[in-house]
C-alpha cells in the first residue's frame, strides 16, 4: 500500500488512455481467469469483488457482516458485471463495468486533489503511476513539465 494524491483528472485520463487502461484490464482479467476459459465465474470474480471493500468503515477496518448479507451483496455486484446474465463475465463485460466504476469514482472525487491509501496493484494506483510517468522533472527548472 502507498499514500497517493489523485483527483478526477488522474482517473479519467487513465480510463481514456485506451492502451494503458485496456492493458491493465487484460492483465487483471487474465489473473482472475484461473481456469483460462475466457470467462470469470462468480468464484473467480469474488476475490476482486471483495477487494472493493464495500464493508470497510475506516482505514481498512471491516465491519462484521453476516454471511447471508455478504453473499447477497457480492451476488448483486456479480450481476452488475454479468451484463448478458449468462452466469459468467467475459472480458468486454469486465472492461465496461470497471470503466463505469472508475468514472463514477472520478465523478465523486471532483477536481480537488485528495490523498488516498491505495493497494499496489489497484486500478487507481495504476492511474496514479500513469500520470506520474506523463511528467518529467526539468533539471534547469524546479518544476514538473509534461514530457
Amino acid at each position: 500500500m502507498s499514500v497517493e494524491v489523485l483527483d478526477s483528472t488522474t482517473i479519467v485520463s487513465f480510463v481514456e488512455d485506451e492502451e494503458a487502461f485496456n492493458g491493465s484490464i487484460h492483465d487483471r482479467f487474465a489473473r482472475l481467469d484461473t481456469d483460462r476459459d475466457g470467462f470469470l465465474s462468480y468464484a473467480e470474480l469474488l476475490k476482486e469483488l471483495q477487494s472493493l471493500r464495500v464493508f470497510e468503515t475506516h482505514f481498512g477496518i471491516d465491519v462484521k457482516t453476516e454471511p447471508d448479507e455478504l453473499a447477497r451483496v457480492y451476488g448483486s455486484l456479480f450481476v452488475q458485471f454479468d451484463h448478458d446474465s449468462n452466469g459468467a463475465v467475459d472480458l468486454e463485460e469486465f472492461k465496461a463495468e470497471t470503466k463505469q466504476m472508475m468514472l463514477a469514482m472520478a465523478n465523486g472525487l471532483g477536481c480537488l486533489p485528495v490523498q488516498m491509501v491505495l493497494e499496489e496493484d489497484s486500478f487507481l494506483k495504476k492511474a496514479v503511476e500513469r500520470m506520474n510517468e506523463a511528467f518529467t522533472f526539468g533539471e534547469d527548472l524546479d518544476i514538473f513539465i509534461r514530457s
